[in-house]
């Protein structure tokens, strides 16, 4: 694991972030790395996203309706 230094924190995060830490006994770098790690996943959800919306505006991508979802899973009537 590389280390990242130099980052700097409000006053009143690093506060809260302290505070955390003592209540749960975890580290701050813990904290630190799960929010990263939780920012990242739903912005490569976002980016995926704008990725296949513009896919299917130029016509690359194929849409179906849940009428033909159901019935190519069996689930229509």
């Amino acid at each position: 694991m590389k280390p990242i230094t130099g980052i700097r924190l409000p006053d009143d995060i690093q506060t809260r972030l302290d505070v955390l830490a003592k209540r749960t006994g975890r580290t701050k770098s813990f904290y630190v790395r799960e929010a990263i790690d939780r920012y990242l996943e739903d912005m490569e959800d976002v980016y995926m996203a704008d990725t296949v919306l513009q896919r299917i505006r130029d016509g690359k991508e194929k849409v179906y309706t849940q009428d033909e979802v159901g019935k190519r899973l069996g689930l229509a009537d």
